[in-house]
């Protein structure tokens, strides 16, 4: 299976003001710009937001005070919303992602099998309202990264219907073959 790398589809614009988003912290980090005249401290701040019913959204920011930082990356995460396919309570197949070095895999469930996930993925995961799904992350373990990693596995999920008449047009395909 070959990675996606970039989003395949455009995305539609999702107003935030609509739905009841949830926030989650996903970390704070203290970073440091060496200038001329010493040490510039600043924070960075990691939010995930969801509805629970398919929408999610990932944001990343930096301030000089934590708050500050918190806020922002829950702005910026308002705005880049994506829509997620959900067949029952699992993703509706198997797809394979890579932000940077980080690739993350992800498979549906059975019903009742929850997630089997990392913490960054689960948080992404639980927001979107994907109840029951297996997955595994390979190469760097940054939490940004393994994010947006698997912010776009999520974005290119293909809706049921799709799957299903990609599969049937695949059959009709082999047996087209055969007669040859």
């Amino acid at each position: 299976m070959k990675a996606v790398t970039k989003a395949r589809a455009t995305r539609s614009e999702i107003d935030a003001s609509d739905l009841a988003l949830e926030e989650k912290l996903l970390g704070i980090d203290r970073v440091t710009k060496v200038a001329k005249g010493g040490r510039r401290l600043r924070f960075r701040a990691s939010v995930v937001v969801g509805d629970g019913q398919g929408h999610v959204g990932f944001g990343l920011a930096k301030a000089s005070a934590v708050p500050e930082a918190v806020r922002k990356a829950g702005a910026v995460a308002r705005k880049d919303l994506i829509e997620v396919p959900i067949k029952g309570d699992t993703i509706p197949h198997e797809i394979l992602a890579k932000f940077c070095v980080s690739r993350i895999l992800l498979k549906p469930a059975a019903p009742g099998t929850g997630l089997i996930v990392n913490n960054t993925t689960r948080a992404i995961l639980e927001l979107a309202g994907v109840k029951d799904a297996i997955g595994k992350s390979f190469g760097g373990q940054s939490k940004i990264n393994v994010a947006k990693a698997t912010i776009l596995a999520l974005g290119n999920l293909k809706q049921v219907e799709q799957v299903a008449t990609e599969a049937g047009s695949e059959g009709q395909e082999e047996k087209v073959d055969e007669t040859e």
